[in-house]
């Protein structure tokens, strides 16, 4: 049997007894420069079994964690989609928290769909290297670097972006006519951590997608797009500590890991980050 996360501190729990979700998704169908994605989420998740259960400040996995089966992602993306959607939608159909472990950021629009489903309204927080907004890539609209255009163009989602560092004409364009607020890796490093992040007319209801080249390569360098000048693990928890001032986080997802032989940090630290972002949620 394959391991299920935190195997090394507490059972899986029964999906209906769960407070958190975790949805393994090893998809990699459009990944453009290195890959590995599809190991991604085995990587994390076997990385958890040497979590603590204390988190620094808590110890969230007692409230009970779902490790489902891999989402299936043969075939069309389009169908591997919807399987996301329906994991997800799972998820909340049990008063989970969803917690999607990618493989490429491509899955998010699946999770979104479900979550706009359920909750109609809310903000999605992006924390990437990249901007994500193309409207296609090397011929797909479903490319990982267009999850973000899917999720403002066909959901209507308002979107915060944090620690991008690359981005085409095309991608700043689209920001700039449709107001994406934003808080690039450049404006962070020069001005810091602002004490309100979101504007005030944000959803209360958030969802974080985390894209680990959001973080720095000295985080973790094992995904597939690594780009210097990136996120310092202390400023990612303070962001997202930020984020959630008055708001409430209803689903994550952690995405992009492409694990390399013997770099077990970047491993870990993908694992710590799913784990610190369950420890974030709403308690009761």
């Amino acid at each position: 049997m394959a391991a299920h996360f935190l195997e090394g501190e507490i059972p899986n729990a029964k999906p209906e007894d769960a407070a958190f979700h975790i949805i393994p998704v090893p998809l990699e169908s459009t990944v453009s420069y290195g890959g590995g994605t599809a190991n991604g989420p085995a990587a994390l998740i076997d990385a958890s079994i040497q979590l603590e259960l204390w988190d620094g400040k808590d110890k969230p996995g007692l409230l009970g964690v779902h490790t489902a089966a891999p989402v299936d992602c043969s075939g069309p993306i389009v169908k591997t989609l919807d399987r996301i959607e329906d994991a997800v939608s799972y998820a909340l159909e049990c008063e989970a928290l969803p917690l999607v472990v990618g493989g490429e950021h491509t899955v998010t629009l699946g999770a979104l769909r479900a979550m706009k489903q359920r909750y109609g309204k809310l903000g999605v927080v992006q924390f990437d290297a990249h901007a994500d907004l193309r409207n296609t890539y090397e011929g797909s609209p479903y490319s990982h670097a267009c999850v973000m255009r899917r999720a403002v163009d066909d959901l209507g989602l308002p979107l915060f972006q944090i620690g991008v560092r690359a981005l085409c004409d095309e991608e700043e364009t689209f920001r700039k006519t449709n107001d994406i607020p934003h808080l690039d890796a450049r404006e962070l490093f020069q001005k810091g951590i602002p004490g309100r992040l979101l504007p005030p007319d944000f959803p209360n209801r958030i969802y974080i997608t985390f894209d680990v080249d959001g973080l720095d390569p000295s985080v973790i360098r094992a995904t597939g797009t690594p780009v210097p000048g990136g996120i310092g693990w202390q400023e990612a928890l303070t962001l997202l500590n930020t984020v959630l001032q008055g708001r409430t986080l209803v689903g994550a997802d952690v995405v992009e890991l492409a694990p390399a032989p013997g770099d077990h940090a970047s491993d870990f630290a993908a694992a710590q980050l799913a784990y610190t972002l369950m420890g974030l949620a709403p308690k009761e």
